[in-house]
């Protein structure tokens, strides 16, 4: 079914706009106690102390500037400091506006909070520039902490929204992930740099060296091309055979054929092959790793309705749990426009009178690593998924900018994403294409990280709870279907662990029993 077009809702009254952040409004709790009853406490942290203030809402200081040890002691006292300040000078409310500064400012943070108090956080964009009004060519701790609660002042001191500790672990995991992802390509592009210089154009005779299992023995063995040449055909399969590794001999001939006519090798031929194996010795144990973490990344996916975005053809288990890590709680989302405005995917606007025009780049604020989420689900989409494929050739025949279009298709998963993610009911798009996926891609997932079968009925069962219940129906018919026809083509011998283990999962959506296999006492399976 295509999907249906809604109308855009008009734009807020003007008794709805504040200015500053809705989340940060102090003025009802200002007015109902009156400005000289309201206090603020600004800290501005860094990594081993802090400093803060306290003022009223007209800023009249009521503490100084004061230095605080990030230490159980130090904060129970700067507590006790503020609470004691709060009766003398008769403050009925109070808030507590901490600098956001990395992660050193999440003690001071905590601190605070679990004395009872109103935690807020501002961003140190918003506190420089109140600061710079003021004091434009001095910045000190002092003047840092009076931009900060002038920012606080004007509905800029923010509240944080609440994770589920899945969302936190799992954003930990696939940040981590993402940068054992990006070392391992790195140590890529070093070994071919090593191995260039010790056998000039040996990468050339596969297809991917890393790939290939006898691809980087040969050099760990023979670093030059002439001690290739040396060795023979017969050194090179003694080599294969002591290795353990599978080859065919054609790949060998092409590798001798190549060493015959192989340039001389580097004049530290033999110090580039020692290097190449250290790398190569980090290469794999970083894959290790990566493979660990997906197997701990799909267990918490399961967990969460974005286990639902793999309905869409192109997008994986690693994918999704991008969205899911960056995005969060999808409650805290209002409207898909507002997955759009944090990540920054709206052109920049300048209006001053007559003047106004859009300035074609993105906005520079905005998250970043929630951009690149949905920037590298857009390549994905456009690459895998014919619905989006076809829109951005169209795109493209149109004469659009490349970029224009991986924006326009960011934009458009956001919505779907929104829709897929936050609805209690079925999704229909165009681009979800085929019959249902979900636990299918989890299926197959689980079978090539070679996850236990007690494990893999786990995240099934939890994954088939997040589904609506009229997509659970259908991936449990689809389901059963698959089984059918697995153990129709199923015959005697032994078989591959991945061709029957959808056969051998005896339970699916919604805990039911899908079909048990029963053995005869002879073991053979009737």
């Amino acid at each position: 079914m295509p999907a249906t077009t809604r109308r855009r809702p008009a734009l807020a009254s003007a008794n709805s706009v504040h200015l500053g952040k809705p989340s940060g409004v102090l003025a009802p709790r200002v007015q109902s106690v009156g400005p000289e009853h309201f206090g603020i406490v600004a800290v501005d942290c860094a990594k081993a102390s802090s400093k803060w203030m306290l003022t009223d809402f007209y800023g009249k200081v009521l503490i100084a500037p004061t230095v605080v040890r990030h230490g159980r002691d130090a904060f129970d006292r700067a507590i006790a400091q503020i609470r004691q300040a709060k009766a003398s000078h008769q403050l009925e409310d109070l808030v507590v506006v901490v600098e956001r500064t990395g992660r050193y400012h999440r003690p001071v943070k905590r601190a605070f909070a679990a004395a009872g108090f109103d935690v807020r956080v501002i961003h140190p964009m918003i506190s420089r520039h109140f600061r710079r009004a003021a004091f434009p060519n001095q910045k000190t701790d002092d003047t840092d902490l009076q931009g900060i609660i002038q920012a606080a002042c004007h509905g800029y001191g923010l509240v944080d929204p609440h994770w589920e500790p899945v969302y936190s672990q799992l954003q930990l995991l696939v940040r981590h992930r993402r940068g054992l992802v990006y070392k391992s390509t790195k140590l890529c592009c070093q070994i071919l740099e090593h191995l260039e210089s010790c056998l000039p154009g040996y990468a050339r005779c596969f297809d991917n060296v890393f790939n290939s299992g006898i691809a980087l023995v040969i050099p760990r063995a023979y670093g030059t091309p002439r001690a290739v040449v040396t060795a023979g055909l017969a050194g090179l399969v003694e080599l294969a055979r002591r290795e353990n590794v599978r080859v065919h001999k054609s790949t060998l001939i092409r590798i001798l054929a190549w060493a015959e006519d192989a340039p001389s090798a580097d004049r530290e031929a033999l110090l580039h092959q020692r290097l190449l194996g250290e790398l190569n010795q980090d290469r794999i144990a970083t894959e290790e790793s990566i493979q660990v973490i997906e197997r701990e990344i799909v267990g918490l996916l399961v967990q969460t309705p974005y286990v639902r975005l793999l309905a869409l053809a192109g997008i994986n288990v690693v994918l999704a749990a991008e969205l899911a890590a960056e995005l969060g709680p999808i409650e805290h989302y209002p409207t898909a426009r507002v997955i759009t405005g944090r990540a920054g995917l709206f052109p920049g606007r300048y209006q001053s009178g007559p003047v106004d025009y859009r300035r074609g780049r993105l906005v520079r604020q905005g998250n970043r690593r929630l951009r690149q989420a949905l920037l590298m689900g857009a390549d994905t989409l456009c690459r895998c998924n014919d619905y989006f494929r076809v829109m951005a050739q169209k795109w493209q025949n149109q004469g659009k900018d490349p970029r224009d279009i991986h924006v326009r298709v960011a934009g458009r998963l956001a919505r779907i994403a929104f829709q897929m993610v936050a609805g209690s009911v079925a999704f229909r798009h165009p681009a979800c294409q085929g019959p249902p996926a979900v636990l299918s891609k989890l299926n197959e997932f689980h079978n090539e990280h070679d996850i236990n079968i007690t494990t893999t009925r786990t995240n099934l069962q939890h994954a088939a709870a997040q589904l609506p219940a009229a997509e659970q129906a259908r991936e449990r018919e689809i389901w059963q279907a698959k089984q059918a026809e697995i153990r129709a083509r199923r015959g005697r011998g032994p078989k591959r662990l991945a061709a029957i283990l959808p056969a051998v999962l005896s339970r699916l959506v919604g805990g039911e029993l899908v079909g048990v296999i029963q053995s005869n006492s002879s073991g053979e399976t009737p």
